[in-house]
């Protein structure tokens, strides 16, 4: 009896242990805190200005993009999405965009209406997220992945002390774009989800998140 007791007390620990779900203390977590301790850093390097800090600026942004590609994957694969990690992570990304293009804007390097663009759109997106959230979860577009990609590398090459003026232009400008065709694009999907879920929801009886057929509260993480 004590045998089987002792492993029923066990498999319940167990049991409890996988409901709590994935520690707050985890490598994709570290990975989003060092995205955000590198901005300052990276801030700091752009503005003192110089070749040296230049090239440092551009590692630290590099550093920082890295993580930013590394970390939802290894939180997916290895089932360790959190709620920290839901919200620090686009936190963190729109910090370090943000941070970047407004830093080179302040140095006259990029055009202050492009920094605006850019920022307005993050910032509608996200306020999106919030207006659809009980409804479910907008799944991430390859349109939005090309523009953070866009988007890293032109102001990557911004960063750069070389002259690629030509390149640097056009990489911003087809990343501009991309920033406002994504984002027309998650307006329809937000406007349509607030329009479709609730119908959904009185005809099954229980709430499922758009695109992925998962209940609500299973969703995975947004665009």
């Amino acid at each position: 009896m004590p045998d089987r007791r002792s492993a029923e007390a066990a498999a319940a620990a167990a049991g409890n242990t996988a409901a709590a779900g994935p520690g707050l203390v985890n490598l994709p977590n570290a990975l989003t805190v060092l995205r955000l301790a590198l901005v300052p850093v990276f801030v700091a390097f752009l503005l003192a200005g110089g070749t040296g800090w230049r090239i440092a600026a551009f590692f630290a942004f590099g550093v920082a993009s890295v993580t930013d590609l590394l970390d939802g994957e290894l939180a997916r694969r290895g089932g360790l999405v959190t709620d920290f990690g839901k919200i620090a992570d686009p936190i963190a990304d729109k910090t370090l965009i943000g941070s970047a293009l407004i830093t080179l804007s302040v140095l006259g390097e990029v055009s202050w209406w492009v920094t605006w663009i850019i920022m307005v759109r993050e910032v509608a997106v996200t306020a999106l997220r919030f207006w659809v959230i009980h409804r479910g979860v907008i799944p991430a577009s390859r349109g939005g992945k090309v523009k953070t990609v866009l988007q890293v590398v032109a102001i990557g090459l911004y960063i750069l002390p070389v002259e690629v003026s030509w390149l640097r232009t056009a990489t911003m400008a087809a990343a501009v774009a991309v920033t406002l065709i994504t984002g027309a694009d998650y307006v329809a999907r937000a406007v349509r989800l607030r329009r479709t879920v609730p119908r959904r929801r009185a005809a099954s009886g229980s709430a499922v998140n758009a695109g992925d057929g998962r209940p609500a509260g299973e969703a995975g993480p947004g665009p």
